[in-house]
Parts: C-alpha cells; sequence; structure tokens
C-alpha cells in the first residue's frame, strides 16, 4: 500500500511536537475539581444522563478517539461497555451485537437482531450497514432493555445509538494522521463553519484507515498474504435555517472497504481442549481459497424541524444503500480429507469457501411531534415508516479439484415493510416524582425467497404479516438532590423471521419480551462521583434463535419456548484529585433457554467434547444452557493520570476489558467455549492548550489471543481477535 510520504509526514510531526512540548513549564492555575455533566438524547431530546429513568452506557469523544487509534471498528464496544458484547464473522462489516447476554448470531445477509444501531436518529437496520466506520462523533450512547416505544421493532434487548456532530456557525476542525504496527495510516479530519452567516452552515469529515496484509499463507508460501484493509468514508452535512423558526439538516455520506473478509484458522483448536493450539500462530493460515471483501454504502437523509413555539415538528427522512462481496476460505485449510487428497491443518474432512454478494436498499420516514418543556404535563407522538429490499447471490466454489469454479449458485431475495405509530407522556406527580408511560403499535411484513441458479433446483418462498402493541411504564423518584431512583415495565417484541435455501425453509414467529428493572444514578462528593447501577429481569416468549452450523452445516431458525434473564450493572466514575480520573464498570448476565424438547445439531467433524445431553442422533439438547456469546461477567476499567505544564499538560491513560467464558454456539462444548480474556490499552500523550497533540498509543498490548468465533463442522476452525499494535498520533485542531 502506497503510505510512505504520509507516514514520512506524520513522523515528522510527531517529532516537531515532542520537541516543542519540551520546552513546557509547569502551571500555577488550578482545575476545577469535578466530573462533567454528560448529555444524551435517548429519549429523542437533550437531557442530563443521571436524570433519565433508563440504563444507558455513554462513551465520550475522548474515549471514542483511544478506541479508534489504531483503526478498529465498531467492535472497539465488546466489553468496554457494561452487559456489551460485539463480534463479527465477516471482519470489519456485519457486527452483531449483543446486550445483556440477548442477541444473534445469525450471519445470512438477511438476518435480523434484537439490538439495532441508531445513527442521528435513522436506524441502520440491516446489519451489513451497522460497520460504518466512528468517526467525528459526539459519543455513543447504548440504551439497554426494550426500547420499543421510541425507536420502533427489533429493539428487545436495546439500541446502540450514534450521534455525529452537527455543522454550527462557529469555525472548527481537526486533523489526526497515526502510523503504527503492520505499516497502519489512520487519517481523519473534519472542518466546519458558517457558510452564509445566520442561513446556511456546513460540516465535513472524513477518515481513512489502512493495514497492510500481515498474515503469511503457507499452503501458497506467499508472505504478507490477507489481514489488511482500505476504509475510507466521508460525511458531508448541510444545516440550513431559513427563519428563526426552522432547521433543515442535510446530510450524505458514503463509505469504501477494500478489505479481507474474517480469517478462520484451521485446526486453531485441539480436540478435547479449550482456546488455541499451542501451536497456533495468528500470523500464518494454510488457506486454498480467496479472502477478500469489499464495501461500498452510500447514504443521505433530510430533517426538518419547526418550531411552534409550544410545540415541536420533526421530519426525518433517510435513505441507505449497501453493496458487499465477501469471500472467504471458510474451512480454514486445504484440500479435503473425504475427496482422499491431502488436506490440513489436522484433518479438513471437506473444502468449504463461501461468497456473498449482496445489495441492500432502505427508506424511512419519521414524523414527530414533541412538547417543548411544557410545565408538569409533556409528551411525543408520532409516524414512521420502513421499507427495505435485500438482493443477495450466495456463491459455493470448488477449491480443490477446479479451484475458483463455482458449484453452487442460490439467489436470495426479501422485501421487508413496516410501519408504526407511537407515543410517549411524561408527567410530574411532584416536584420529585414522575411517571413516563409510552406504547406503540407496529406493522411488519416480509415476502422472502430462495432459488437455486446452479445446481437448478425449485427453491422456496414464503411471507409474514404481523401487527404488535409495545409499551413502557417508568416511575423516578428524586429521594435527595443528585440521587434518582426509578422503575421500569417494559415490553418490546422482534418481528417474525424467514430464512432458506433451495432444499428447505424455516419460518419463525415473533418473539415477546417482558422486562423489569430498577436502577439508581448518583452523583457524590461535590460532583466528583458518579455511581449508577441497575438491576434487571426479563422473559422472553418464542425467543428466535439460528442453529449455525452443526453436522449438517445447515443455518436453521428456532424459537424457544421460553428465555429468561437477569443481571446487575454498575458504572463509576471518580475525579480522584486534580490529576487522577478514573471509570469502572461491570455486569453480571444471566441467561437461561427454558425448552424442554429444543435440540439443535451439535459439531460435526472431528466431533467435539460435546457438553449438553444427546437426545436423538446428532442432537444435542439446549435446555438450560446460557445464550450464546453472553459471559456471565463483563468488566472495565480506566485510569487517567495528568499532569498540568505552562502549555498545556501531559497526561497518561489506560483502559481496560474483561470477558468471562463465552459459549459461541447454542450448545455447549468443550472447544467451542471461548477462554475468559482481558485486553488493555494505553495511550501516553502532550496535548496543548492551543492547537495540537502527540500521542504513542498501544491496543491490545499483552497480545492477548482469544477465540471469538468458530466453525463447529469442519476441523475446528477459528477467529481470533485483533493482535497487538503500538503506534504513534497526532492531532492538529483548528478555531
Amino acid at each position: 500500500m502506497k503510505t510512505n510520504k504520509l507516514q514520512k509526514f506524520a513522523i515528522g510531526a510527531v517529532v516537531s511536537a515532542v520537541a516543542l512540548s519540551l520546552h513546557a513549564q509547569e502551571s500555577d492555575s488550578e482545575k476545577k475539581l469535578g466530573l462533567e455533566v454528560i448529555s444524551v438524547t435517548s429519549q429523542k431530546k437533550v437531557e442530563n444522563v443521571q436524570e433519565v429513568p433508563i440504563a444507558i452506557s455513554v462513551v465520550n469523544e475522548e474515549m471514542l478517539n483511544i478506541y479508534t487509534s489504531s483503526g478498529d471498528d465498531i467492535r472497539f464496544l465488546n466489553a468496554r461497555v457494561p452487559s456489551v458484547v460485539v463480534e463479527s464473522s465477516l471482519g470489519r462489516t456485519y457486527p452483531r451485537f449483543f446486550i445483556r447476554g440477548f442477541g444473534n448470531t445469525d450471519f445470512r445477509t438477511n438476518a435480523s437482531q434484537p439490538v439495532e444501531l441508531v445513527v442521528d436518529e435513522i436506524v441502520q437496520s440491516n446489519p451489513n450497514l451497522k460497520g460504518f466506520p466512528a468517526f467525528d462523533l459526539e459519543r455513543i450512547e447504548v440504551l439497554k432493555g426494550p426500547q420499543g416505544t421510541l425507536f420502533g421493532r427489533n429493539t428487545p434487548a436495546g439500541i446502540v445509538k450514534l450521534d455525529t456532530k452537527k455543522p454550527t456557525e462557529d469555525f472548527d476542525g481537526y486533523f489526526k494522521a497515526g502510523v503504527g504496527t503492520f505499516n497502519q495510516l489512520n487519517l481523519e479530519g473534519a472542518v466546519g463553519g458558517a457558510l452564509i452567516d445566520g442561513k446556511l452552515s456546513g460540516r465535513l469529515s472524513a477518515t481513512s484507515q489502512t493495514r497492510d496484509d500481515y498474515v503469511d499463507n503457507g499452503f501458497t508460501g506467499e508472505d504478507d498474504a490477507i489481514g489488511g484493509y482500505d476504509d475510507v468514508a466521508v460525511r458531508a452535512q448541510l444545516l440550513w435555517t431559513p427563519t428563526s423558526d426552522m432547521k433543515v439538516l442535510f446530510n450524505y455520506h458514503h463509505r469504501d472497504l477494500d478489505g479481507t473478509a474474517a480469517i478462520f484458522y484451521a485446526g486453531a483448536i485441539d480436540e478435547g481442549t479449550q482456546g488455541f493450539s499451542d501451536d497456533f500462530d495468528r500470523e500464518e493460515v494454510f488457506q486454498d481459497g480467496e479472502n477478500i471483501q469489499t464495501v461500498k454504502q452510500n447514504g443521505g437523509s433530510i430533517r426538518i424541524d419547526y418550531d411552534f413555539d409550544s410545540t415541536t415538528f420533526t421530519s426525518i427522512t433517510a435513505i441507505e444503500n449497501v453493496t458487499m462481496f465477501s469471500r472467504g476460505d471458510v474451512d480454514g485449510g486445504y484440500g479435503c480429507g473425504f475427496c482422499d487428497t491431502e488436506n490440513g491443518p489436522g484433518f479438513v474432512p471437506f473444502s468449504v469457501e463461501t461468497s456473498g454478494d449482496n445489495d441492500i436498499e432502505q427508506f424511512t420516514q419519521e414524523f414527530r411531534l414533541a412538547s417543548n418543556n411544557w410545565d408538569v404535563f409533556n409528551f411525543q407522538a408520532g409516524f414512521f415508516y420502513f421499507d427495505e429490499t435485500i438482493d443477495s447471490e450466495e456463491l459455493a466454489y470448488d477449491s480443490v479439484f477446479a479451484p475458483g469454479s463455482i458449484i453452487e449458485n442460490v439467489h436470495i431475495n426479501q422485501d421487508n415493510t413496516s410501519y408504526g405509530i407511537f407515543g410517549s407522556v411524561t408527567y410530574d406527580i411532584a416536584d420529585d416524582l414522575s411517571v413516563i408511560a409510552g406504547a406503540r403499535y407496529s406493522s411488519d411484513e416480509k415476502d422472502f425467497s430462495a432459488v437455486g441458479i446452479l445446481p437448478v433446483a425449485e427453491g422456496f418462498s414464503d411471507s409474514t404479516d404481523v401487527s404488535k402493541v409495545s409499551w413502557d411504564l417508568t416511575v423516578n423518584y428524586e429521594l435527595q438532590d443528585d440521587v434518582m431512583v426509578y422503575g421500569r415495565l417494559a415490553k418490546g417484541f422482534r418481528a417474525p423471521s424467514i430464512q432458506g435455501s433451495t432444499t428447505f425453509i424455516t419460518t419463525v414467529d415473533s418473539e415477546e419480551l417482558i422486562s423489569i428493572e430498577a436502577g439508581i444514578k448518583t452523583t457524590l462528593l461535590d460532583d466528583r462521583i458518579r455511581l449508577n447501577g441497575a438491576i434487571y429481569r426479563f422473559e422472553v416468549t418464542d425467543q428466535q434463535l439460528t442453529a449455525v452450523g452443526g453436522e449438517d452445516n445447515e443455518t436453521r431458525l428456532l424459537n424457544a419456548d421460553k428465555t429468561l434473564g437477569q443481571g446487575v450493572e454498575v458504572e463509576f466514575e471518580f475525579a480522584a484529585t486534580e490529576n487522577l480520573l478514573l471509570t469502572a464498570g461491570a455486569s453480571y448476565n444471566d441467561t437461561e433457554i427454558q425448552d424442554d424438547d429444543l435440540g439443535v445439531p451439535h459439531c460435526g467433524v472431528p466431533n467435539c467434547t460435546v457438553l449438553d445431553p444427546i437426545i436423538s442422533e446428532g442432537i444435542a439438547g439446549i435446555n438450560g444452557n446460557s445464550l450464546p456469546q453472553a459471559p456471565k461477567w463483563i468488566g472495565n476499567f480506566t485510569a487517567k493520570y495528568s499532569v498540568p505544564v505552562q502549555n498545556g499538560e501531559f497526561y497518561a491513560i489506560t483502559d481496560w476489558a474483561y470477558k468471562s467464558e463465552t459459549s459461541l454456539f447454542l450448545y455447549e462444548s468443550v472447544e467451542y467455549t471461548a477462554e475468559k480474556a482481558l485486553e488493555g490499552g494505553i495511550r501516553i500523550a502532550y496535548r496543548s492548550n492551543s492547537d495540537y497533540e502527540i500521542a504513542l498509543y498501544g491496543r491490545n498490548i499483552t497480545d492477548e489471543q482469544v477465540v471469538t468465533g468458530a466453525l463447529d463442522f469442519n476441523n475446528f476452525a477459528a477467529i481470533v481477535n485483533e493482535p497487538r499494535t503500538f503506534g504513534v498520533e497526532v492531532r492538529m485542531d483548528f478555531y
């Protein structure tokens, strides 16, 4: 990749900044001791997070810059927020979110998730849309528990909400460049300000993340064969204020990714053991197939806000289009044992090389009317419309006898339309007591078809049509200044799903969830401590589960009679001294599938060590199991120490994320239970009071290796987390 000039520029800027910083002297000025107020828009209006009766975790701009310093995608949220897991079996696209143990492991193009990603109040429903790079953001909010009233169906577990920086009349901008391990080059910047005084403002932001291939292919003898990427994204916004009462925000965004699909390592796990084998090397594979991925995404929106003095009308119109091609050597090795050819590493029963060529189009429209800070009563009411079309070709290749030739081609189409009518009211019974009640009526229709092109097959089709009501009721009480307690009862649902191929089709009913939650939010010690906690319990009926892989290598949808979940979450911030800031978070999430008769195919050849009862040949009973990708314990910790000097400050910050053992599939086995993991990062920097920062960073500094995904029907192939990286970064700000 052609990065030498840019790398030299970035390194030169770093050296210059360090030289300047050596002349800084200590300052006599005092810093105000206390925590900053965190503003959120979790209820579609700006509020202090401490006054919102929902379990909300917030990742601020500073931590976003740290988590993404090595080019990490949205999976950086994994275990860095209590109760949150993020993983992908498709690389830098198609992230799957799990909140409180509740998510979906399905990798098919039309799969739905019980956690929605919302960017600037626009739902990014298809998982292929959820991987857009996180840059130039105000913050990320994670709302836990059902959010169906304001954010719609398919949010029974919660939402991940991204808010981008908007145009203002004040000129500002920034540019940052970072270089690191594997010739990593990250460039990011933004500029904004008034274009026509009082009438038109704009903001343009962009990011480019590049990494060279670093994984050798021992089968072909090629060094640095895969693992790299070029990921470029841009966002342009215009804010037009034709009158003092009206604002119109235009948004256009684009992404272009050219990289590597998820890397499967054949024989990464030894039979009967947990974790990687002793000779596992994350920088070498032995693959006889291709591993490529391209993503192109374009989207735009128009938001209109009109202030009627006592109320505000909002209209948000948005379109999204993404095309994604991903091709991978899924078995992770070479050859075919059942074909009586040389194969390995270990024993590769049969060759699996597949691809998906997907085209997704989405249109959404929301109309909303909200009161403007009335006295004791406030409301929101609106209408939402959603339309999505998915066209996908799923292909399988011959990697052994005629490398590159297509042996199967299935065309999948799904049309999904949905609309919702919603309302929410807040009533202040007294100065210290208020009630929030909301409801939403949703209608959802799907039409699905799967037709075989090669070999010729008749295929299958099906459709669903369902209407449901979701609701929530919340009571919050201010015990004293800066101490608020709340209780919340909510119902959410996920619309029916359809999945299939040319040989079978499965359609599952909608799932419904009832959740009860109690929480406390406190600000103590003259705003130096923020301590929030929540305890919850939920019950899901007809939960949609996905049996992935198994001995017959099929992806099938299931409805479980019931799933129970319960847990505790705690978040803590402490301005210990003028120089030391500590944060910590922890969660305990316990989930249990309750269905006496439910079984799923377990691992194929070679056989893994299944811990569940075998209820029939090749079928394991999963009654009593936890949900997949649902660790019981998640913990995170950060510590920042800063030393003021005359023209700025030196600071060091470290962050750590812990996740306990995690089952990767619906059935439990020794091999497919990921080990507990602790990943850490560090950043040492000088930040001037004026316009620049220079930093050294490290991610996964202990080089922790943990299984994040696996293939259970072929040779213990596994996916590994990102490797250790170090680098240097410089940032310039303009005002």
